[in-house]
C-alpha cells in the first residue's frame, strides 16, 4: 500500500509529502495526549496521520520504538526549557525557582509524556542506552546551573517527585480545580522555600 495520504476525514492532520517521520510523531504525540498510551498503536498513528497501515515501519519498526522516539523528544525539549531557564541571570534561589518553574511547565504542557518518560511503560530501557543518556542530560542541565552538585540533585529530585505526585493526583497544588497551567508558580513558589531563612 501507498503512504499518500488517504481520504479520511475522520483522521488527524495529513503529513505533509516528504516528511512522513515528523506526521508520524504529531500523530503520536496527539493521540499521547488527548486519548491514552493504550489507544496509542502504529495503526491507529497511521490513521491519524492519513497514511497507509504500513507506512509507520518505515521509521518505527515496532511500537517500542515509537515510544522511546517520544520519551527521547521529551527528554530534548525539558533539557532545553531548563537550559533556558538555568540562564536567567540572578542568584541561587531564583535560578532554582526558575529551573523548577520550567520544569513544570513542561510537565503541565506534556502530561502524558512525562509520564511515558519516567514511568512504566518502557520496560526494556536497558536496551536503549540513549534513554539513559537523555535523562542524565537533564540532570547535568540541572546541576551545572546550581554551585553544588549535590544541590542540583536535591533540586531535580524534588521537583520531579512534586510533577508525578501532582500528575497521579496524589497532592493538589490547584490543578483539580484550576488545571496544570498553575503547576509552574507553585512550583516557584515552593523551591523559594528551600532558601528562606526560619524565623526564630
Amino acid at each position: 500500500m501507498s503512504d499518500q495520504p488517504m481520504n479520511d476525514t475522520s483522521r488527524g492532520r495529513p503529513y505533509h509529502h516528504g516528511d512522513l517521520r515528523n506526521g508520524l510523531l504529531d500523530a503520536a504525540r496527539a493521540i499521547l495526549e488527548e486519548e491514552d498510551l493504550s489507544q496509542l498503536t502504529l495503526r491507529a498513528v497511521a490513521r491519524k496521520a492519513g497514511v497507509s497501515h504500513a507506512a509507520p515501519y518505515r521509521h518505527f519498526p515496532n511500537h517500542e520504538a515509537l515510544l522511546v522516539e517520544l520519551s527521547l523528544e521529551g527528554f530534548r525539549e525539558l533539557r532545553e526549557m531548563v537550559a533556558e531557564a538555568a540562564g536567567i541571570p540572578g542568584p541561587e534561589s531564583d535560578r532554582t525557582a526558575h529551573i523548577g518553574a520550567a520544569y513544570m511547565r513542561f510537565v503541565a504542557k506534556r502530561p502524558a509524556v512525562a509520564r511515558l518518560m519516567f514511568g512504566g511503560q518502557l520496560p526494556n530501557r536497558e536496551k536503549f542506552p540513549a534513554l539513559g543518556e537523555a535523562a542524565d542530560a537533564v540532570g547535568t542541565e540541572i546541576a551545572n546551573a546550581l554551585p553544588d552538585p549535590a544541590l542540583g540533585m536535591t533540586v531535580w529530585s524534588a521537583v520531579h517527585g512534586l510533577a508525578m505526585l501532582v500528575l497521579e493526583n496524589v497532592i493538589d497544588l490547584g490543578q483539580r480545580r484550576s488545571g496544570l497551567s498553575v503547576l509552574p508558580s507553585r512550583a516557584e513558589i515552593l523551591l523559594r522555600s528551600l532558601f528562606t531563612t526560619p524565623r526564630d
